[in-house]
């Protein structure tokens, strides 16, 4: 009697200490327990802000979709409910395996079945009225423009989080703070009378307002692409930009495709992220520094042979040629310009001295990245003077030995239009919060690059190109225009190749009205067919100018300026 005495109260002391360790350090674990019994949890996604066009239209908005999802502690049958899902919903046998081993386990209260389908297969589903399965609400990013600026938004994931282009810059605008729906059931998913649903309303994202007019955008890129297929090129890109602001009217980029040979927008920003050699484009910035240090003027006479050996008797010996045959022939500034004078640039821009032409070409905006701060944007690729060799210090006034973005290019030219002042380019114009309050961007920085009179000097041996020159091909009736051709060699396996093997990147850079510009635009095309006399520059990019220019004409309702008629009138 005394041992079942004494088990009996060894028995009761330890089922008093278990009730008391319930009852205490135990119980969160129970309560825990319980609640996943009876309570689910659903997350309430905030929707994504929705990113704006200058004029209102939408680019890239979240609309509502259906999800389906399973609460695995409630389902009984996990084989028979899969069987059912799969038929519906068409889940392939891996999503089906997965499906299985989390209805089975039954250790999470939400499962994933099928996300952002429409809602008459959700409600499908819905109707089986199956233990366990139920749907949210959640958003799919769209874009109700089609592909327009589709490189210059980006993309998001499925759980909507940016991950390219301005979709992945501002995401944290975009992003809005998730709510939360509690709700009390019993084993078979029904709500439990008397009980009420906690929601924690969720808060959407900020709305972005792009400087990107939603039709120019659309018309450069199918001029783009259609100019690109004509000339058989690998791709190309082009920059429109509002020469005062710098907010970016258009930024187009296509490639084509190598499985298809079809020419398409591409999901890349090139024009920000992808640095070339730009060739004669560059002899505008060499030959402002020409006059803007007073070195030379327009009429400037000086004798500039057909080629050129440079570094005689040493490893960096070099003949060069100019860029069309000739003797020892005078020429003024403005033909070297007008006639794209490689040797003829050169010995200008040699006058000012290496040392002061790469503070030029710094204050141009080369080798650091623009103020959009693009995901990816490069910096280009220019070094200091003192590292040039060879014939660096040569090649570097026409456009070799400095590699820079579309982006950079447009931004530089278009200092020389803004009347000598760098202007930083801009894609941003407004935010919109969740209140509807709209918040503009802060003025684009700027800095003085060139003198007034300088700018305007230059513009007018630019005009020379257009009308005389090499670049006639981007003409505009009645309108003056001020703009520079450009034809590289690419680099191919280390060299540029020979006559017979090159390949080349065709550039126009110009902006108008030539005398109070509000537009500037570059066109550059890469790699057209190196057989065909349109890879030039002046052939290959320049049309496309002009006919980007007349779109732009209209859709901005830009005005000609007095005495600015263009070339036909005497301009």
């Amino acid at each position: 009697m005394l041992f079942v005495l004494g088990l009996t109260a060894l028995v009761f002391l330890a089922v008093i200490g278990r009730v008391v360790f319930l009852q205490t350090v135990g119980s969160d674990t129970l309560v825990a327990a319980g609640r996943a019994q009876r309570v689910s949890e659903s997350v309430l996604h905030a929707q994504r802000g929705t990113i704006f066009a200058r004029d209102g239209g939408e680019l890239a908005i979240s609309v509502p979709s259906s999800t389906i999802f399973v609460n695995p502690q409630l389902i009984t049958d996990p084989q028979a409910t899969l069987g059912v899902l799969s038929s519906v919903l068409g889940l392939d046998a891996t999503k089906q395996a997965k499906l299985l081993a989390a209805m089975t386990a039954k250790d999470k209260s939400f499962v994933y079945v099928a996300r952002q389908i429409d809602d008459t297969t959700a409600d499908a589903v819905m109707a089986l009225n199956l233990a366990g399965v139920d749907r949210v609400r959640e958003d799919k990013r769209t874009m109700p423009s089609g592909e327009v600026g589709r490189s210059v938004l980006g993309r998001t994931d499925i759980d909507g989080n940016g991950t390219a282009g301005l979709e992945m810059q501002f995401d944290n605008l975009l992003t809005g703070t998730d709510g939360e729906r509690v709700r009390e059931h019993d084993s078979k998913g029904r709500s439990i009378a008397g009980s009420d649903a906690t929601t924690i309303q969720p808060i959407p994202g900020q709305d972005l307002v792009l400087t990107l007019d939603r039709s120019l955008q659309f018309q450069v890129e199918q001029g783009l692409l259609q100019r690109v297929d004509e000339v058989k090129a690998k791709g190309g890109t082009v920059v429109v930009m509002d020469t005062a602001t710098g907010e970016i009217y258009a930024m187009a980029n296509v490639e084509r495709d190598t499985k298809d040979d079809q020419v398409k927008v591409t999901s890349a920003n090139l024009a920000a992220v992808e640095a070339f050699e730009p060739g004669s484009v560059a002899k505008v910035f060499s030959l402002s520094a020409v006059v803007d240090t007073g070195t030379a003027t327009p009429e400037t006479v000086i004798d500039v042979p057909g080629k050129m050996v440079f570094n005689p008797g040493t490893q960096w010996e070099k003949t060069i040629n100019d860029a069309e045959p000739h003797g020892t022939v005078p020429m003024s500034m403005r033909d070297i310009l007008v006639h794209s004078s490689n040797l003829g640039t050169y010995k200008l821009a040699n006058q000012v001295g290496t040392t002061t032409l790469a503070k030029y070409l710094d204050l141009f905006g080369f080798g650091h990245k623009t103020s959009l701060n693009f995901p990816g944007e490069t910096n280009g690729i220019i070094d200091s003077p003192d590292k040039w060799q060879g014939t660096e210090a040569v090649t570097v006034t026409y456009g070799y030995h400095y590699q820079a973005s579309a982006l950079q290019f447009t931004a530089a030219i278009n200092a020389v239009a803004n009347k000598g002042v760098f202007v930083e380019p801009k894609l941003l114009k407004a935010t919109i919060g969740a209140d509807g309050s709209v918040q503009k961007t802060a003025k684009s920085k700027s800095h003085t690059v060139i003198s007034k009179a300088s700018a305007a000097t230059m513009t007018s041996m630019m005009q020379g190109v257009v009308c005389d020159g090499t670049g006639q091909d981007a003409r505009i009736d009645g309108i003056a225009v001020a703009g520079k051709t450009g034809t590289a060699y690419k680099v191919q396996k280390g060299t540029y190749g020979d006559k017979n093997n090159r390949l080349y990147r065709a550039s126009f850079a110009g902006f108008f009205p030539a005398q109070a510009p509000k537009v500037t635009i570059l066109v550059t095309i890469d790699e057209p067919d190196p057989t065909s006399a349109d890879r030039f520059g002046g052939k290959a990019a320049a049309p496309l100018f002009a006919k980007i220019a007349t779109a732009a004409i209209h859709e901005l309702a830009i005005m000609p300026t007095a005495g600015g008629a263009g070339c036909a009138a005497g301009g």
